[in-house]
């Protein structure tokens, strides 16, 4: 298996009643490898993987935050 170059866990806050929506639409976009509804402080997350980060990041900035019904991110790179 080949290793991504790049990988962020995306953390997701969304209007209440949208997180099925929300998370829905993340599995189809590029670089999204997993989305799942969680408990806690945020109601997703989603892993994302690429060759780069700069791709990952122009994913978030372009389709992600795009997304209606998504109320904040929080990305974290993976360095390790």
């Amino acid at each position: 298996m080949t290793k991504k170059a790049g990988k962020i866990y995306l953390l997701i806050n969304t209007e209440i009643g949208r997180e099925r929506y929300v998370r829905d639409e993340l599995r189809k976009l590029e670089h999204v490898s997993c989305a799942d509804m969680i408990t806690g402080r945020y109601d997703i997350v989603a892993i994302l993987e690429g060759e780069s980060v700069g791709d990952i990041f122009a994913t978030v900035v372009s389709n992600i935050r795009a997304i209606k019904g998504i109320v904040r991110t929080e990305s974290n790179l993976v360095f390790e």
